[in-house]
């Protein structure tokens, strides 16, 4: 089904706002990004899947300065969409206080609730190696770019 330009723009915006909220502090304005019983997983950090709001409030704040001072999003794509939810996936970057960065992949499901669009789940995946560990090496590629040495510190 075609998804009606004004929803693709409100979904990719509410991927957008994500970041600016966490990194501005602004957790008590996650219900404007996620549907009260959200379902977080955290799973390939090794983390358990926060479910509900105010448990990811709560661990968000438990993690204090391991929190990334930005996050940024990038390359959103919807796929899979009917009227009322969609499948989202994007990049995200995390900058950390020490200036480091590291990488990751949100897979959104945004549902349409009565306030607009929300994320009732979403798997975040760290980015660890590059081309999805492919161990072969086209022809005269060169490659000077270092793996990141840490995961991002997911929010």
């Amino acid at each position: 089904m075609a998804l009606a330009l004004e929803d693709r723009l409100a979904i990719t915006e509410l991927i957008a706002l994500h970041g600016h909220l966490v990194d501005e502090g602004e957790l008590d304005r996650l219900a404007e990004v996620f549907t009260p019983d959200i379902e977080y997983d955290l799973a390939d950090f090794g983390q358990d899947t926060v479910i509900g709001l105010a448990r990811l409030v709560d661990a968000s704040l438990a993690s204090g300065p391991a929190n990334p001072v930005a996050h940024l999003v990038t390359n959103v794509v919807i796929e899979d969409s009917t009227e009322e939810r969609v499948r989202v996936r994007s990049k995200g970057l995390g900058i950390r206080t020490d200036g480091s960065c590291g990488s990751v992949t949100y897979e959104d499901t945004v549902v349409r609730t009565g306030a607009g669009w929300r994320i009732s789940h979403r798997r975040v995946s760290a980015r660890r190696v590059p081309l999805k560990g492919t161990r072969s090496v086209p022809s005269g590629a060169r490659g000077t770019a270092r793996p990141a040495t840490t995961d991002p510190q997911p929010t």
